[in-house]
C-alpha cells in the first residue's frame, strides 16, 4: 500500500495512491488520521481500513496534477548514515567504519518530489545521494535484538540527500552541510513494509543527472544494514513513530569524480529504488 502527503487548499493532505491516481483520505473517510505520522501513531488496522476507504472512493486525483509535501514534513527524528557503502568510503579516502556516522537532519531542510531543491548561494558544491529511507512505526524497547528491529519498520521510501560539501568540510561533523533548506528529497511515496524485501534489502538503487546514471549499487551492500542500524540506535536512544532512517548511499557521488561534478541550476536529478519508484528533482539557485 502507497501513501503521498500532497498540498490540498495550502495544506498537506494524506492520500492514499491507487495506480496513477490519489484518493484524498480526509475525504474518502473524514473519520480516518488525516497525516501519515498520524497514521503511524494510530494501531496498524488503520492501513486496512485507508486502503478499504480509497479503494471504494469515487473521487481521485491524477498523480501529475498534485503538488508533492515530503512524505511526513515534519518526521520527529530524521537519522542519517554516512559512508555506508565500503565503494563509498573508499572513493571518500576512508576505511571500512566500525560503527556507523550516525548524524541528524532538520525538518526545514527537506522537500518533496518534484519540488525544488535549492542550491545556496554561498556555494557550488551541492552533491546528490541516493538513499533507502526506513520508516518507524512503533516506539522501541531499549536495546534491542538485531532480530526485533525491523518489527519496528512501518515502510520504506527515497531520500536524495543533497549535501553541501563544502560546508560539509568546514567542521569535523557533517551536520552543517546536510541541512541547508530545501535540499533534502524525501518521496514521493511510503510503501508498507508487507510490499518490500525485509529491511529493504536486494534493491537496485540508483541515481541520474540529466538522464545520466550517477550510482548504481544494491541495498544488500550497506554495511550497517537497517536491522542492525537500527538495534544500535535503540542502545541510545528510544525511536518513535514518524522517525526516519536514512540509510547512507553508494559510490558514484559528485565530488569524488575527477573533476568533480556539482548540482547546477536548471538541473534535474532522480533517484529510483527498485520497487519503490523514482524521485525526481529539478534544482534552482536561491534567490
Amino acid at each position: 500500500m502507497r501513501f503521498v502527503t500532497f498540498e490540498s487548499e495550502g495544506l498537506p493532505k494524506l492520500g492514499v495512491r491507487l495506480g496513477d491516481e490519489v484518493v484524498d483520505l480526509s475525504k474518502a473517510d473524514p473519520s480516518l488520521p488525516n497525516t501519515l505520522l498520524a497514521v503511524l501513531e494510530a494501531d496498524n488496522g488503520i492501513f486496512e481500513e485507508a486502503k478499504i476507504a480509497a479503494e471504494s472512493a469515487r473521487e481521485r486525483l491524477p498523480v501529475e496534477s498534485i503538488k508533492f509535501f515530503p512524505v511526513i514534513p515534519r518526521p520527529p527524528k530524521i537519522i542519517c548514515i554516512g559512508l555506508n557503502y565500503a565503494a563509498h568510503a573508499a572513493e571518500g579516502g576512508h576505511d571500512k567504519p566500525n560503527y556507523p556516522s550516525f548524524f541528524m537532519r532538520g525538518a526545514t531542510s527537506l522537500t518533496g518530489h518534484k519540488q525544488p531543491i535549492i542550491k545556496p548561494k554561498i556555494s557550488e558544491t551541492l552533491d546528490y545521494e541516493a538513499e533507502l529511507v526506513a520508516v518507524i512505526g512503533k516506539r522501541s524497547d531499549r536495546h534491542m535484538s538485531r532480530e526485533e528491529t525491523l518489527d519496528l519498520v512501518a515502510g520504506y521510501s527515497m531520500f536524495n540527500e543533497a549535501s553541501v560539501r563544502e560546508w560539509q568540510r568546514k567542521t569535523q561533523q557533517y551536520c552543517i552541510g546536510k541541512n541547508f533548506d530545501n535540499t533534502g528529497a524525501f518521496g514521493p511515496d511510503f510503501i508498507t513494509a508487507d510490499e518490500v524485501p525485509p529491511g529493504g534489502a536486494g534493491l537496485t538503487i540508483q541515481s541520474r543527472l540529466n538522464g545520466q546514471l550517477m550510482q548504481n549499487d544494491n541495498t544488500s551492500n550497506m554495511m550497517f544494514d537497517i536491522a542492525e542500524a537500527l538495534m544500535l540506535l535503540t542502545q541510545c536512544l528510544t525511536l518513535e513513530p514518524g522517525d526516519i532512517l536514512v540509510s547512507g548511499t553508494p559510490s558514484g557521488v559528485g565530488h569524488a569524480r575527477q573533476p568533480p561534478v556539482w548540482m547546477r541550476n536548471g538541473d534535474t536529478i532522480e533517484v529510483e529504488i527498485e520497487g519503490l519508484g523514482v524521485l525526481q528533482n529539478p534544482i534552482i539557485d536561491e534567490e
